[in-house]
């Protein structure tokens, strides 16, 4: 089931404060107690920048052990950015929420642990900068696949060029029966 982005758990979205001026503009993607004020109680261990071509779909990419958060902006074109929620007992979980990032519109996501992050490039040089709660580790990443019909994702009519890897992942059903996705599990009430 689609939703807006605040009815995921602890997702959140917001704008980067803009300094224009007669020279040009200085964005100012956050700041700690900017973030404490959205309820984003955490520090970056890593930061990350993609580059990608329109129509690449990267995603749905998630890291479980330890289960890490990202802050993701695009920094130059645009991107049809998406979160899906993985976590068992969530009351949205396989639902999702999407929206767009681009240079021009400032937007910040938080995606935290337990949200799978995925995104089309919607122009052809899209530029992401994610900043991570950890480290990436190769062994313990995850993925669901993209196009999974169970998700229902209705992602732009572009020619999706996805990743060998990512076209292998496994359906968020597959993923939810593996004893790893007890990763992410919602608190009790």
């Amino acid at each position: 089931m689609l939703r807006s982005i605040d009815e995921l758990k602890g997702a959140r979205i917001f704008a980067a404060k803009s300094f224009p001026d007669e020279r040009g503009s200085l964005l100012q993607s956050y700041t700690l107690s900017g973030l404490k004020e959205q309820g984003i109680r955490t520090q970056f261990k890593q930061a990350i920048q993609s580059r990608s071509k329109r129509g690449v779909v990267r995603g749905l990419h998630f890291q479980w052990d330890p289960p890490q958060g990202k802050l993701i902006r695009c920094v130059n074109g645009a991107i049809f950015d998406v979160l899906v929620d993985i976590r068992h007992g969530s009351p949205t979980l396989g639902d999702h929420a999407a929206v767009k990032l681009s240079a021009a519109n400032g937007v910040v996501l938080w995606a935290p642990p337990g949200l799978a992050h995925g995104f089309m490039a919607l122009v052809e040089d899209a530029i992401v900068f994610y900043e991570c709660t950890e480290e990436w580790t190769p062994a313990t990443e995850g993925g669901i696949l993209w196009s999974d019909p169970a998700i229902g994702i209705a992602w732009p009519a572009l020619h999706p060029i996805v990743s060998a890897k990512d076209s292998l992942a496994p359906t968020l059903a597959q993923w939810l029966d593996e004893p790893r996705s007890a990763h992410f599990r919602m608190p009790a009430a």
